[in-house]
């Protein structure tokens, strides 16, 4: 699997089936390598893979992030097989933990060490490869990676790691700790509009959910950030970070640090200026490949 120099995240539960089809026709028409789709309160993620990729030809279409505590290693393994099988291996199976919140309380799982729990599920990945005859060698699997010990993980054990809710400089933290193994993809959350009190109102309503979750501030401690930027709806700073805003030519050249830090793909999360629902696509068609 080559991952393409820019890809497309955008959350989909909020989308219905014709507009999943419009999604993915237009990301692919647009030159976006790769569209990477999350699994958060509605779809489930091979379902939602499946039916993405029918409705593009060439598209890479990735999870970004399947919960493994959602399905056994088996079930993981078979959805993997099935997508790539059918759909001349244009899929990517990215695999989290999650957050205890919502593993504990939505789920009714006991929320485990992450970098052991992820160990062992690969381990157990691994061994249904070789159980059902397949190579495991020819997986496409990335892991959610912040923190060195899963990064060095994902490098490890998977094509690569998938840092979310970043700064430029996390693309050589994690390159450093995978010691040049894997692929370094990174998110990043861009607003198309030039008003700082648009961007920065429309940034709170995109960071909202993440404010309160230790395995987000935590890292962003590791970028330079303190307690009081991730407190009281997040700094100005904070919000100017994780959601770049400005015309296109800022945003591009913004962009391009994650490429000088040695991403290997940027995937970009267009934030409608107007902080409503969706996917900006004045930004996806301004900053197109």
């Amino acid at each position: 699997m080559q991952f393409g120099k820019y890809g497309v995240f955008t959350f989909t539960d909020i989308m219905n089936g014709a507009q999943l089809a419009e999604l993915a026709g237009r990301v692919e028409s647009l030159g976006y390598s790769t569209l990477w789709y999350p699994e958060a309160f509605n779809y489930e993620t091979f379902a939602l893979g499946g039916y993405l990729l029918s409705h593009s030809k060439n598209l890479v279409v990735a999870s970004g992030i399947a919960n493994i505590y959602a399905r056994d290693p088996s079930a993981s393994v078979m959805g993997h097989n099935s997508l790539n099988d059918l759909y001349g291996g244009r899929f990517v199976l990215g695999l989290g933990v999650s957050h205890a919140p919502l593993v504990s309380d939505l789920r009714g799982h006991e929320y485990g060490q992450p970098v052991k729990t992820m160990r062992n599920y690969l381990d157990a990945m691994d061994a249904s490869w070789k159980a059902l005859g397949r190579d495991s060698a020819a997986k496409q699997v990335v892991l959610a990676a912040l923190g060195p010990n899963m990064s060095k993980l994902s490098a490890d054990r998977t094509l690569g790691a998938f840092p979310y809710n970043i700064t430029p400089p996390q693309a050589k933290l994690s390159r450093d700790s995978m010691g040049g193994k894997g692929a370094v993809i990174c998110e990043q959350k861009v607003c198309l509009t030039t008003d700082p009190v648009a961007a920065r109102a429309a940034a709170r309503a995109a960071l909202g959910p993440y404010l309160p979750l230790p395995n987000y501030y935590n890292n962003w401690y590791r970028l330079g950030f303190t307690e009081a930027d991730h407190q009281n709806g997040g700094s100005d700073r904070l919000m100017d970070a994780m959601v770049l805003w400005g015309d296109a030519a800022t945003i591009k050249a913004k962009l391009n640090e994650y490429f000088e830090h040695g991403a290997d793909q940027v995937v970009i999360q267009p934030i409608r200026p107007d902080g409503q629902p969706g996917p900006d696509w004045a930004a996806l068609e301004a900053l197109a490949p």
